[in-house]
């Protein structure tokens, strides 16, 4: 058996959002998940979308469009209650989906028409902030071995529930597959965080509430901007929760750039940045997604799925990159 290579454990934090650039669009996305009946009950996921541009003489930013939903999802990450902003078209009805490829298909069938849209971008990104989610009772739950393995939900991870081969971290031969692999520092112990909003840049963020108690966040800002004929990305992407001896622990986050052909939307250039991880393992998907290189952008929610399967990808990078082609559809809001 040959165990994939390891890194360095990629615990340093990017901190607050880059400065907004003068003639750029910033989307802005977060999802809240908060339980307020119990790690074993249905829990409540509160997600916000924001797209602002900046004028070119760096004036203040006008608002282009926000989104927004609560939902209240079942330990099986099902759908059980939805309420959107805008609401969706009357006939679609999203309740009793459950997360992973059954509710990108039904998204993707019933809002194809809104794709690039930001209420699309927070309905798809339910099914991996879902599965992340329970990662906060690592930090708040001492049986948090108990309650991981004793709960049905589990069967809505992985391949029912096995991780063997799901993704780069957990490779056959992978220390994330060890017996003790939830008690070593970077799933039990990991980094603190600070906020993502820059105090000299209030307007980066949209606003965010406090969370108190358990509670865990995934955070999304895709910046765009033109330099001659090239479409230039920055995005940013966390994972988040409450931690019970204060301030926020950090489980992924990642950093990526790109340029890509504004005629053609081709990706010319793509540099993934691992900053948070929780093995070491993890950091290798970041070399493999160069083989989007090349391919059309806007291609990106589906090509990623196909190009970075299994062990060729990361969860968590995969979604950071199916985001990205949304980039055409705030490029033309420049």
């Amino acid at each position: 058996m040959n165990a994939p290579p390891q890194f360095a454990m990629a615990r340093q934090s990017a901190g607050v959002a880059p400065l907004r650039r003068p003639g750029s669009v910033r989307r802005t996305t977060s999802i809240d998940s908060s339980w307020p009946d119990g790690a074993s009950a249905p829990w409540l996921m509160e997600a916000v979308a924001r797209d602002i541009m900046t004028p070119a003489d760096g004036s203040a930013p006008i608002l282009l469009e926000e989104a927004r939903y609560t939902m209240l999802v079942s330990p099986r990450r099902e759908i059980l209650t939805l309420e959107t902003q805008p609401a969706l078209p009357s006939p679609v009805n999203l309740v009793g989906v459950r997360a992973g490829g059954e509710s990108r298909s039904h998204i993707a069938a019933s809002l194809h028409d809104q794709i690039g849209a930001p209420l699309y971008q927070i309905l798809d990104d339910f099914a991996g902030a879902s599965l992340v989610a329970r990662w906060i009772w690592s930090q708040w739950l001492e049986d948090w071995r108990a309650y991981s393995e004793g709960q049905d939900q589990q069967a809505s991870h992985g391949r029912n529930g096995r991780m063997l081969d799901i993704c780069t971290g957990f490779a056959e031969g992978s220390s994330a597959l060890d017996a003790d692999a939830m008690d070593r520092p970077g799933f039990r112990d990991p980094v603190e965080v600070g906020p993502l909003a820059d105090p000299q840049d209030p307007a980066g963020w949209h606003e965010m509430s406090e969370q108190i108690g358990p509670a865990m966040r995934r955070a999304r800002r895709i910046d765009v901007w033109r330099e001659g004929e090239m479409i230039k990305v920055d995005a940013g992407f966390q994972d988040s929760g409450t931690s019970p001896r204060g301030g926020r622990r950090g489980v992924h986050e990642y950093r990526v750039h790109a340029e890509i052909d504004c005629k053609t939307g081709t990706v010319l250039a793509l540099q993934c940045l691992p900053l948070i991880l929780p093995f070491p393992e993890c950091p290798g998907a970041s070399v493999k997604a160069a083989r989007m290189v090349n391919r059309p952008i806007a291609d990106f929610r589906n090509s990623v799925l196909e190009i970075l399967p299994g062990t060729l990808g990361c969860t968590h990078l995969n979604d950071v990159l199916r985001a990205l082609a949304d980039v055409p559809a705030l490029a033309q809001r420049l």
